[in-house]
Order: structure tokens, then sequence, then C-alpha cells
């Protein structure tokens, strides 16, 4: 199964990052992108693309333990960004540091599991709220979330979440997510 370790924006941040986005979706070109859905949206922590089943439970423990090391931090929504022309995302503010932290633990979690990651990288945070193939331009989008600041909330659980690939072979379906596992962080709840 494909899984990867996320954090959850909670209802009211994702309210005001939708109050933010609904704007964007109005712009020329928009039609063109493909919109990530509200309920799609998270911060990856690290993605293990493939993972046999019996390998679960250990990653499970693994990153139970790893959100249990890490306490709970605050964080926002702020601002985005885009990945060239291909996403368009929305920032983070608050303490990256530990959202670094709980990303480099969630990757270590699933290597010490025996999932093979891809090479390590400097992580990023970011939630996609859409894809594009290069048309429209991402600069206007980037711009219409330059002065977005959502409320800060507490970040205290871990997500293990399953990808589930569209099967359909309907163009612009996209994977569904499912959540197959929770962990408070350093004690939180």
């Amino acid at each position: 199964m494909r899984l990867f370790a996320a954090v959850l924006p909670p209802s009211a941040a994702a309210d005001e990052l939708d109050r933010a986005a609904s704007g964007l979706r109005d712009l020329p070109g928009a039609e063109a992108l493909r919109w990530t859905p509200r309920e799609s949206w998270h911060f990856t922590l690290a993605f293990m693309s493939e993972v046999p089943d019996e390998t679960v439970p250990e990653l499970s423990t693994r990153l139970e333990r790893a959100a249990h090391r890490t306490a709970p931090f605050p964080l926002s929504l702020r601002g985005g960004g885009s990945f060239g022309d291909r996403a368009l995302w929305a920032g983070a503010q608050g303490d990256v540091d530990a959202l670094r932290l709980l990303a480099r633990r969630a990757d270590a979690a699933a290597r010490k599991s025996g999932i093979t990651m891809e090479e390590h990288r400097h992580y990023r945070p970011h939630l996609t709220l859409a894809r594009g193939q290069g048309e429209p331009s991402l600069h206007a989008y980037v711009d219409g979330l330059a002065e977005f600041e959502g409320g800060e909330w507490t970040v205290a659980e871990l997500t293990l979440v399953r990808s589930n690939l569209p099967r359909s072979g309907v163009p612009g379906e996209r994977p569904r997510y499912e959540v197959v596992g929770r962990w408070p962080l350093g004690g939180a709840g």
C-alpha cells in the first residue's frame, strides 16, 4: 500500500485557507489547474511509496515512538509559493523547526522499518493547493496568497495516511486518502 506520514490542518485552519484560495479559482487559467480537494490537504512529512502490509505494524510502532518523542508545537498556514509551474502551495509559519524534526523522525521510522526511502532532501513544509502542467503560470496565484496569514493552532498528532490511487481511468480523478494511524505528540491528548 502507498503510505505517507503527515500533519493534517484542523478544520478552522482549512476554513481560512479555503476562503483565501477561493478567489484564486476565479483567476484566468484556473480551470486548467487540478485543484486539491480540501479533504486532501496535508503537510507530508515522509512519503513511503509502496509498503508491504506486513511492515505496517512495525512502522506504526516506530511512528508512535517518533510522535511521543516530539512535543506539541504551534503552526499556522501562511503565504504560498510554487514548484515551478507544476504545483501551487500554501506555506507554514510557527515552529517550523519542530515540523522539520517530526519529518526527520518519521523518515527515520520508515527507514528503520526496512522501507526504502528517497535520498534525504531538505524538508520544505508545504500544503499543495493545485497542480499544473506548465500552463498557466502560477505567479499570479502565488501573489494572491502573499498576504494570507492563518490563525495559529497546536500540532498535536502525527498521522499515517494511505493513498488509494484512482482505478477508474477517468481523466482528472484524484487519489483518495485514508487515515490508517494517529499518534499524539509528546503524550498530548
